[in-house]
């Protein structure tokens, strides 16, 4: 595996379309099949062990539906590159509730497939420059944040708050001096947090307004925000692009 090469995984449970799948992904340089699964247990077992950068989805598979896989496997990593390959229409309206990168209906051109994979590679290239953004100014802040963690509790300065995101099951504060986990939840804390300086711009992320730099498109439903003073940054819903757009203009 080349150094740069994307780590994709295939969950279906038709043999079938897992072969399919794979072969169109070999034909395309910088991805790389890690695993598959025939069903959703499976497919959280092998996301876990890999960590793939890409997963495609079944909707319908055994023990645990696509959904609920995705919906697990987002809770990890927010960013996670999800596509849905099923032959159900009707449930693309609950692959917008957790963000899919894309939602594939079988059957479909291979075509179509190498469209997605290269508008991935093309939005991992542009996350790495930042190119074809928007950029953004913002406002500075005063005040504290006490929160809960497994050393007691932490003081943290608000002005020093970059990002709070879920990841890796719990939430995890980022500021100019590092990385603080807390058992609470990001619905909690954006209640303790001044709406003027924070922004909840995704149901797994909470932003400094005055850290955004950059925005920049990301998938079928999301955008990028890069941010000052860190080398993480968020996802944007586009309906929450529309709030924060107002906010600034």
């Amino acid at each position: 595996m080349k150094t740069m090469d994307l780590k994709v995984m295939i969950a279906d449970d038709d043999t079938g379309m897992r072969m399919v799948l794979k072969k169109a992904i070999s034909k395309i340089e910088g991805f790389i099949t890690v695993g598959e699964a025939e069903d959703g247990e499976s497919a959280l077992q092998l996301y876990e062990l890999e960590r793939p950068q890409i997963v495609f989805l079944d909707v319908e598979m055994p023990v645990v539906n696509g959904v609920e896989c995705a919906k697990r496997i987002a809770d990890i990593d927010p960013k996670a590159f999800i596509i849905f390959a099923t032959a159900h229409e009707e449930y693309m309206p609950d692959a917008f509730e957790v963000y899919a990168f894309d939602y594939i209906v079988k059957p479909f051109k291979i075509e179509r497939l190498h469209q997605t994979l290269l508008k991935i590679k093309a939005t991992t290239a542009e996350s790495s420059n930042g190119r074809g953004s928007i950029k953004i100014s913002g406002v500075k802040n005063p005040g504290k944040l006490m929160i809960r963690n497994k050393e007691g509790i932490s003081l943290l300065n608000l002005e020093d708050i970059i990002l709070i995101q879920r990841e890796d099951r719990s939430t995890v504060i980022y500021t100019v001096e590092g990385r603080f986990p807390t058992s609470e939840g990001l619905s909690d804390l954006e209640e303790r947090l001044d709406k003027a300086i924070f922004f909840r711009c995704h149901k797994s992320y909470i932003i400094n307004l005055s850290a955004v730099s950059k925005i920049f498109p990301y998938g079928r439903w999301t955008f990028i925000i890069k941010l000052k003073g860190t080398d993480k940054d968020a996802l944007l819903t586009y309906d929450k692009y529309e709030e924060l757009e107002k906010l600034f203009y």
